[in-house]
């Protein structure tokens, strides 16, 4: 039986150029960026044409780009780094209610520290209100760090209509875009943000890798002791045949990005259709034309999203609920929670799709028939 991965925004395969990539890399070159003979000067090399580029995607400096171990890492950095460098300002900390728990973990352990934090709630649609945000934000506010496109639903939130509002305030500004990297056109001196996290496994590159983008002059305390790697804010040897790959993956991504979005926004609009041809009855969780382009999050009424998940993998087909962080969990989604209520059936019946590398829209379209059945059966 041939499988249909759907499940992109959890993980994504690597590109076979990314693999080309590491593979040379690791076969060829092994130095210690730090050490001062060839050998180390090539890893070096690499390591600073990695950064360099990734870099001029994003509109940064090179001396602005920090690897680090993924998104998470990127999150904890961004978020503790700040908040610890510029606690003798304040104590208050905004974010959302919908934020991956690699930021709503991190605010609660800052919490427990004696930091406040507001969590704007979202509406249907998984967006936050500038209004709220306005009211929010106070002269003791020190950090605001809201998501750029949401990984459950794919919301894209108003990151520089925020950034706006920030320029004259002393909030470092930190957005997630580990699921809207690769995806969507990012400049960080256009969207006014301080700090940004991003993964290399979402972008068809390695796991294990991920960068996050520091504005220059901005005070971060470091929270991995050791060398005096990455301009002394993340000691230990790089991971240069990682980098390496999330270069090549960031290159790739861009080149071809717009292309993509196309087909995303078609493989969409496809698995719609089928479901509407079918009969079947379902609700876009979120925007069918608005948001990240490659998620799409799904009510099915009548259903059960573990027994749902059992029938789709039995067929074939790989999606998921919600996060891989929150794999096993029995809890419900917290995001789709935030949006419709404590009290709604939506957590319990919907599923994540999710498009990329390797996807045609022939084969969503063959995917979204079975899924028509698997719903038409299940729910008779």
């Amino acid at each position: 039986m041939s499988r249909i991965y759907l499940d992109h925004a959890a993980t994504s395969p690597m590109h076979p150029a990314v693999i080309d990539t590491m593979t040379s890399f690791m076969a060829e070159t092994f130095g210690n960026p730090s050490s001062i003979h060839a050998h180390g000067r090539e890893s070096r090399r690499i390591l600073d044409k990695a950064r360099d580029e990734i870099a001029s995607i994003i509109g940064a400096k090179a001396n602005e780009i920090i690897f680090t171990s993924g998104g998470t890492e990127a999150d904890n950095l961004a978020i503790l780094g700040s908040a610890y460098a510029n606690r003798s300002k304040g104590n208050h900390i905004i974010t959302t209610a919908v934020e991956h728990h690699a930021v709503l973990h991190t605010c609660e352990f800052l919490e427990k520290e004696g930091f406040q934090v507001t969590y704007l709630p979202v509406n249907e649609a998984g967006e936050i209100s500038l209004q709220d945000f306005d009211q929010a934000l106070t002269e003791e506010t020190i950090l605001v760090t809201v998501m750029y496109g949401n990984n459950e639903v794919g919301t894209i939130q108003p990151i520089k209509e925020i950034g706006e509002r920030l320029k004259h305030h002393q909030a470092v500004f930190h957005t997630d875009a580990v699921q809207a990297f690769g995806v969507l056109s990012l400049n960080v001196q256009e969207l006014n943000v301080d700090l940004m996290s991003v993964s290399g496994h979402k972008l068809n590159g390695p796991k294990g890798i991920g960068f996050l983008y520091i504005k220059t002059g901005l005070k971060l305390k470091p929270r991995v002791f050791g060398g005096e790697q990455e301009l002394k804010r993340r000691a230990g040897t790089e991971n240069a045949a990682g980098a390496a790959g999330l270069h090549k993956a960031a290159v790739l991504a861009e080149n071809m990005r717009e292309d993509k979005v196309q087909e995303y926004k078609a493989m969409k609009n496809k698995m719609a259709e089928v479901f509407r041809s079918n009969g079947v009855s379902f609700e876009v969780n979120g925007s069918l034309e608005k948001g990240l382009p490659h998620v799409l999050n799904v009510y099915f009424p009548g259903t059960n999203v573990e027994s749902f998940l059992v029938n789709l993998d039995l067929a074939g087909i790989s999606a998921s609920s919600g996060s891989a962080c929150t794999a096993g969990s029995i809890d419900p989604s917290h995001v789709l929670t935030a949006m419709y209520g404590k009290d709604s059936n939506r957590p319990a019946s919907s599923i994540r799709f999710s498009f990329g590398l390797g996807n045609t829209v022939e084969e969503v379209e063959q995917a979204a028939q079975k899924i028509a059945e698997i719903v038409k059966r299940i729910t008779a």
